[in-house]
């Protein structure tokens, strides 16, 4: 019973933790994102001064939808290394820079506190960075896929930075939806 696996085996079980791992994050990613109402569509953000390098809102749902998908191939092929060193610890820095990522979007776009927010993604670069260092000492490719959703990271938290830096009052640009108050 204390064979080692054949190569063919290896990858089919990677196949089966990636068609866990990618949807599995991709839909996690899509759900934060539609409750917090994120996106150029909302209201709230059209009253937003932008920066210049504000990219084309077509651009941020495609672009999240494959680095969703690379951080779970990456996922995947740690999760594939068994009994590798510090398999462990990689997978624990991934649930907390993806519940860093998650929380993201309805700090900004719900609860429109762009400072706070900033400092959020601030804290997730740092935990992107440690799980990808991580993820390269269990296996190198996972560290490679890792590396597109670090640098968009770094350029969404320029892009916050600016935001909040433009808008200093943002939090107060939509008023807070109105109570019912029924006089009888």
């Amino acid at each position: 019973m204390g064979e080692i696996a054949s190569q063919s085996q290896i990858r089919m079980a990677l196949l089966r933790r990636a068609l866990v791992t990618v949807p599995g994050v991709v839909l996690l990613g899509f759900a934060s994102a539609q409750f917090s109402g994120s996106g150029t569509s909302s209201y709230w953000f059209q009253q937003l001064a932008l920066p210049a390098f504000m990219p084309p809102d077509w651009l941020f749902p495609v672009a999240w939808t494959i680095l969703y998908a690379l951080i779970g191939v990456a996922l995947a092929v740690v999760l594939n290394a068994r009994g590798a060193a510090g398999r462990g610890l990689a997978i624990a820095l991934f649930v907390v820079q993806l519940a860093l990522n998650l929380a993201w979007s309805p700090l900004f776009f719900r609860l429109h506190q762009v400072g706070a927010a900033f400092w959020l993604i601030v804290a997730l670069l740092a935990a992107a960075i440690a799980t990808g260092a991580q993820f390269s000492r269990v296996r190198a490719l996972a560290g490679w896929l890792f590396l597109p959703y670090v640098a968009w990271l770094a350029f969404a938290a320029a892009l916050n930075f600016s935001i909040d830096r433009m808008n200093p009052g943002a939090g107060e640009l939509v008023e807070p939806a109105a109570s019912t108050n029924i006089r009888v």
